[in-house]
């Protein structure tokens, strides 16, 4: 028993099935016309058989016109209604349906470029599919990205417009809670002893905040992440509860978030977020979040507690420094009056009136001196820095000298895009302030000005020049006040690793100039101290 498989034509067969039909009603049509013609012309010519010949074209009639029948039925079939569907598969993409298919022929030419056609037009469909599909996650991704940024945003700006740390770490905890929609949140810090200290919390219990104030690294997730770094994610708060007498936070919490605050290479502590949702629907770039904040944060904790201790530096430095002016003139002021009552004592004991009024006198001008000492001194100490920086206090300080004095005061600012710290602020504004100082009480001068100048990008100058007196180069004949008051703004001027330097010519006038580097020494830079110092690197 043999079996026949039956297989589609191809296209050279399938050609040769529609032409045949084609060629054949095309070769009869062509007969009978010229039958037809022919019959005319020997109608024409032959009269006698135009008869005959009429007779003849009237059969002919009908078969032709069947012929002509059959074949534009054929040509319709063929190639006319392919070529229509083929236009109204054309007008249907340009509308956007992209899926629309031609009707496959039976046969012909045209069945192959039809198949080729939704072929390419299935081709076509699904590349757009599948560019929407990633044109949709790109766009996803992008506005994640964005929401990131703008998290990033708000919290820099809250980190940044903060005044000190508690405030700071306040404003943080409201402006991610709201941004992750947590149940409560809190900021760890380490310590040297092996603990993490919780300096802020929002949303828990002052019961619980009791009770969690300080807990053991060993103890759970936060210390296990304050120690090798890495987001830490907790199911749930059942472990967190079994050592406190309460729940942790009301309500259901699904997952407990630890991320380290890192600065550089070292972990300072961590904050946690009690989330009443997990954290997968927040976004698959939820963790890469989450360690951005954790770094900005780190970095602000990091900078205000630089702030804190150089702000203790310039306390000590500015007390070492009053110590000094206090002993360089009082302190010697009353050594000198003290010798000058012994003195007068010993003339009253020998009865010398004349001796004792001359020692009299002295030991009068000596204390007025030292009241006028102590008047300059308590009123550089009350003077303060401009909360608004360095140049707006000097230009405040300018012109209170200017009205106290009635000399003419020229302030000259070339200083740009510049950051000092505490210390160098207050040292260089107590070394031009001592040096207006010394031009009230000794120049006699009619016009100052004061020019602060940017060598580059390193270095800064700054110089206070009168047109008074002038000092003569015999120390001898320099005043007790300035030569004391050029000592002081030499130190402060080395405190900041600057150079002061004094010119000065009898008649001529003086020119202080102080020089002094951008950045501060590297004393400025040193770690944190106290309690919450313990910061680590992950391992």
């Amino acid at each position: 028993m043999s079996t026949e498989i039956l297989k589609e034509p191809d296209s050279a067969h399938r050609g040769r099935l529609q032409k045949g039909p084609m060629v054949l009603l095309g070769a009869g049509l062509f007969v009978l016309l010229t039958l037809w013609i022919s019959s005319t012309a020997l109608g024409l010519f032959l009269p006698a058989y135009s008869g005959m010949m009429f007779q003849a074209q009237l059969i002919l009639i009908v078969p032709t016109l069947i012929l002509a029948l059959l074949l534009t039925r054929v040509l319709y079939k063929y190639w006319l209604r392919p070529l229509q569907q083929l236009q109204a598969w054309t007008q249907r993409i340009r509308a956007g349906d992209l899926e629309t298919k031609v009707p496959l022929p039976e046969s012909g030419e045209l069945r192959d470029i039809t198949r080729d056609i939704n072929n390419l037009s299935r081709e076509l469909s699904s590349l757009i599919v599948e560019m929407d599909g990633k044109v949709r996650a790109q766009t996803e991704h992008i506005a994640a990205k964005s929401r990131s940024l703008e998290i990033l945003y708000d919290i820099a700006t809250d980190l940044s417009i903060a005044r000190n740390l508690d405030e700071m770490l306040e404003q943080f905890l409201e402006t991610l809670m709201v941004l992750v929609d947590a149940r409560a949140a809190t900021v760890r810090l380490l310590t040297d002893d092996h603990k993490t200290y919780m300096v802020a919390s929002l949303g828990l219990s002052e019961t619980v905040t009791k009770q969690e104030q300080w807990v053991d690294v060993d103890r759970c997730l936060c210390g296990h992440i304050s120690k090798i770094g890495g987001i830490g994610i907790q199911y749930g708060i059942e472990e967190c509860n079994q050592f406190l007498n309460c729940a942790m936070v009301e309500g259901e919490c699904k997952e407990l978030i630890v991320v380290p605050l890192q600065y550089r290479d070292r972990i300072l502590g961590v904050y946690n977020l009690f989330l009443a949702r997990p954290s997968s629907e927040l976004g698959k770039d939820v963790r890469d979040l989450l360690n951005s904040i954790g770094k900005h944060l780190g970095l602000a904790i990091e900078k205000s507690r630089l702030d804190d201790k150089e702000r203790r530096l310039s306390i000590m430095e500015e007390r070492n420094m009053i110590g000094n002016e206090l002993h360089d003139s009082l302190a010697q002021s009353l050594v000198s009056m003290r010798l000058q009552a012994k003195m007068l004592g010993e003339l009253l004991y020998k009865k010398d009136l004349l001796s004792a009024q001359n020692e009299l006198r002295g030991l009068r001008s000596a204390i007025d001196e030292a009241h006028d000492s102590l008047r300059e001194l308590l009123a550089n100490f009350k003077s303060r820095m401009d909360g608004r920086g360095l140049v707006p206090t000097i230009k405040e300080l300018a012109l209170q000298f200017r009205e106290e004095t009635g000399i003419a005061v020229f302030l000259q600012n070339e200083w740009h895009e510049f950051s000092f710290t505490p210390t160098q602020e207050v040292q260089v504004f107590r070394i031009i302030q001592e040096a207006l100082t010394n031009i009230r009480k000794h120049s006699n001068a009619g016009n100052v000005r004061i020019m602060l100048h940017q060598i580059n990008d390193e270095h800064f100058d700054v110089m206070i020049e009168d047109d008074g007196l002038g000092m003569s180069h015999n120390e001898s004949s320099v005043k007790r006040g300035e030569n004391i008051g050029i000592t002081i703004m030499t130190e402060r001027a080395q405190r900041i690793g600057g150079k002061l330097s004094v010119e000065s010519e009898v008649s001529e006038g003086t020119r202080v100039n102080l020089t002094f580097p951008a950045k501060p020494g590297s004393h400025d830079n040193e770690h944190i101290f106290g309690a919450l110092s313990g910061a680590r690197t992950p391992h």
